[in-house]
């Protein structure tokens, strides 16, 4: 399995950890850590050294309650850390925007992909930038919007929805000149989902993918983890984040979007070793 990202294709023959790099001062668990471009490339220095395959930064939390930014601000805030990190790493960059505008200057820049929170979606223009740059495109799924969607999600059948939904995005980019192979999905853990929708997604992950395409999981600190541990600090639940990595990529999903990369990086390689012991490495149909 591959997965084209312009003149980059990435070989999915393992799991790969894509390390989130916020450059807001208001996201959910790092904010404001990473404002200063020197921080910002420091930390992706780090991830990179622990394992990142893929640096997705971004410039607007999309944390439930999160205030909207302009185009102007995502972009002083994006910009010059991609064009730093391109100017000093080969690897894959993706930029975590819903803005067309934004992630056409991101992919000028150097990025590689676009993370698109509304699935392509919320600014009629980004499937236009996403065609003439060839990039990787993440389609994540997402009931209504980041600043109400956890008022009062709710589904019939949350798996059977979230399919259709990605089954509907691979027929409409396709049609419309997008390469199949440059598309991944995200189910949007914690995007207008409750525990109960979350949980239901992560135990049934193999039923979700397709035509072929790879998952990509995010469930990094996340509140749900909060709600089973009962524990409100993002930082302390790694352990829950960790677990639940191994758990997804046990049931074959290759790309990983996580805040610590050693940690989880680790896990992948260790489930790895127990998948291929009897010859059965797992990837999604």
């Amino acid at each position: 399995m591959i997965w084209k990202a312009g003149t980059n294709t990435l070989q999915l023959d393992q799991g790969v950890v894509m390390g989130i790099l916020n450059v807001t001062p208001d996201s959910f668990s790092d904010g404001g850590r990473y404002l200063a471009v020197d921080q910002a490339l420091s930390r992706a220095r780090a991830m990179i050294a622990e394992g990142a395959g893929i640096i997705d930064v971004g410039g607007e939390s999309t944390r439930p309650g999160a205030s909207p930014v302009t185009v102007s601000q995502e972009l002083a805030r994006t910009i010059p850390v991609i064009e730093g990190l391109r100017s000093e790493w080969a690897g894959l960059i993706s930029i975590d925007t819903s803005k067309a505008a934004v992630a056409e200057q991101a992919l000028a820049a150097g990025a590689n992909i676009v993370n698109d929170v509304s699935g392509l979606r919320a600014d009629e223009r980004m499937l236009e930038v996403c065609e003439a740059a060839g990039c990787g495109i993440v389609v994540m799924h997402m009931q209504g919007q980041p600043r109400t969607m956890q008022t009062d999600p709710n589904y019939v059948d949350v798996r059977a929805e979230v399919r259709e939904f990605f089954e509907e995005r691979f027929l409409t980019l396709t049609t419309s000149g997008i390469d199949a192979e440059s598309l991944v999905f995200d189910p949007g853990i914690g995007f207008g989902k409750n525990l109960g929708h979350n949980l239901s997604l992560l135990s049934g992950l193999e039923k979700l993918a397709v035509r072929g395409r790879p998952l990509l999981i995010g469930i990094s600190r996340k509140s749900f983890l909060g709600k089973v541990l009962d524990d409100d600090s993002p930082d302390l639940r790694e352990w829950s984040t960790v677990a639940l990595t191994a758990a997804s990529r046990m049931q074959g999903v290759l790309l990983h979007r996580v805040h610590s990369v050693k940690g989880n990086r680790d896990a992948l390689r260790v489930v790895e070793a127990v998948l291929a012991s009897d010859g059965s490495a797992q990837t999604m149909p």
